[in-house]
């Protein structure tokens, strides 16, 4: 049994004009002690599908799935009450910006407190030094002293450590960071990725690991999930996915990477991910998409239809390839 199992996953947006599909079907599984990496651009519903597992979207989003559970237990029908008793606990995530996500009203040891008193019985002394530890094992120095600061009186480093030492509190089976390197700097983000790879390896939880960074795929990811516009688009294997992308997509975000193109023009996808009011009526990435024939653009590619590799495409890449793609030429004429 997966550890995190979920099976056509939608959410819905209801907005002034009409709903917007944000996650569309996306389907995956997280293995005990794995890493899972999601990829794809801003806009891609990577963020909205981990927060609709943790029950954290407002009341204007609609969530459907065939499954949606934790350790086997059903997420999607669970009265809230229970739902509190995993969420912080079995399964916790780390948010983007630590500066919006902590209170700037409470010191960063009340905070780190109500984390740990709201699933363990500790007693105040047991509470304070499990703080302690805490930030002593996310490698924030001189903790004891760190308990009375104010986020605001911490870099941005430092609190998004605060952030993963909360996470980490209950000791969770599953841990979901998203992004959690956004706005820091080069050397603090290679610290924070670091930091989250010796706390997988050391306690055996699962990570997922929402990112943007493609070398921070190859590096510490087992599996990958590349999602476009709502929807899974491939998964596969780290390796092979680099050296063997089935998606144009896929392709396409590895083509960008700046190492691949040593001595030639820097690639880039045209356009941008369809919105609302622009999806076309055939797969997502066709208007993009630099091999898109007449049927990619009229009719959706199937998931149960789809190609190796699990691309959704109607036409998968062979040897990460273009090369006998039927949309190859059209694309030249």
């Amino acid at each position: 049994m997966s550890l995190l199992e979920v099976k056509n996953l939608s959410v819905d947006f209801r907005t002034a004009h009409g709903n917007f599909r944000a996650v569309d079907n996306v389907s995956l599984t997280v293995e005990k002690s794995e890493v899972l990496a999601v990829v794809g651009e801003s806009g891609s519903g990577k963020s909205v599908a981990m927060l609709a597992v943790m029950g954290l979207l407002p009341w204007t989003a609609t969530i459907t799935a065939d499954i949606m559970a934790v350790d086997g237990q059903d997420m999607l029908n669970m009265r809230p009450k229970e739902r509190r008793n995993i969420i912080g606990k079995d399964i916790a995530m780390i948010f983007q910006e630590p500066m919006t996500s902590l209170n700037p009203c409470f010191t960063v040891g009340f905070q780190l407190g109500e984390a740990l008193q709201a699933h363990l019985k500790l007693s105040r002394r047991e509470k304070k030094e499990r703080i302690v530890n805490l930030l002593e094992q996310v490698g924030i120095p001189a903790p004891e002293k760190r308990l009375s600061s104010f986020p605001h009186q911490l870099s941005g480093g430092m609190n998004q450590r605060v952030m993963i030492a909360m996470a980490i509190a209950c000791q969770p089976k599953l841990l979901i960071a998203d992004e959690p390197t956004t706005a820091l700097d080069v050397t603090i983000q290679a610290q924070i990725i670091d930091l989250l790879l010796k706390l997988q390896q050391d306690t055996g939880m699962a990570l997922v690991l929402i990112t943007h960074d493609m070398g921070v795929v190859a590096e510490t990811a087992q599996r990958v999930s590349v999602q476009y516009a709502g929807q899974r688009i491939e998964m596969q294997d780290v390796k092979g996915l680099f050296s063997e992308p089935h998606h144009p997509y896929t392709q396409a975000l590895l083509s960008a990477l700046p190492e691949r193109a040593v001595g030639k023009k820097l690639a880039s996808i045209p356009g941008v991910v369809p919105g609302q009011f622009d999806r076309p009526a055939g797969c997502l990435f066709s208007p993009r998409c630099a091999y898109a024939t007449s049927r990619c653009r009229s009719e959706r590619p199937v998931a149960a239809n789809a190609g190796f590799g699990s691309a959704l495409c109607h036409y998968p890449l062979k040897g990460g390839s273009p090369e006998g793609h039927p949309g190859k030429d059209e694309a030249v004429a």
